[in-house]
């Protein structure tokens, strides 16, 4: 089955870019990617732009609203995610808590719909 890793941070506390924290954190990251490309489970994933670039779409009465920012506001933002294969549900959350930013943020793990 496959299950999407969704990567949810607080931007305001992410290391700023080019900082020895941020590359830290980059290795990390381009590790546990390795690791679960090695493992035959990665599917995919992308790291997303900040939620500054975001834009957030509704069709109310007919009328298409379109307002800059994310959907909600949250102490956590979407940063990016992992499409991966996993058994159950329980591999899966032992992939998640792999995944770097589990120590500073959380991972929300769903089933994907696999439409045939």
């Amino acid at each position: 089955m496959q299950y999407a890793l969704l990567i949810y941070e607080d931007e305001t506390i992410a290391p700023q870019p080019d900082s020895p924290e941020m590359m830290q954190l980059m290795d990390a990251y381009n590790r546990f990617t390795s690791e679960i490309s090695e493992e035959g489970i990665n599917k995919g994933g992308e790291a997303l732009h900040g939620i500054h670039s975001a834009t957030t779409v509704r069709i109310r009465d007919g009328q298409v609203t379109v307002t800059d920012g994310p959907f909600a506001e949250t102490k956590e933002q979407l940063g990016g995610f992992y499409l991966i294969e996993a058994r159950d549900l329980d591999a899966a959350i032992a992939v998640a808590a792999r995944i770097p930013g589990a120590q500073t943020g959380s991972i929300e793990v769903r089933p994907v719909i696999v439409w045939t």
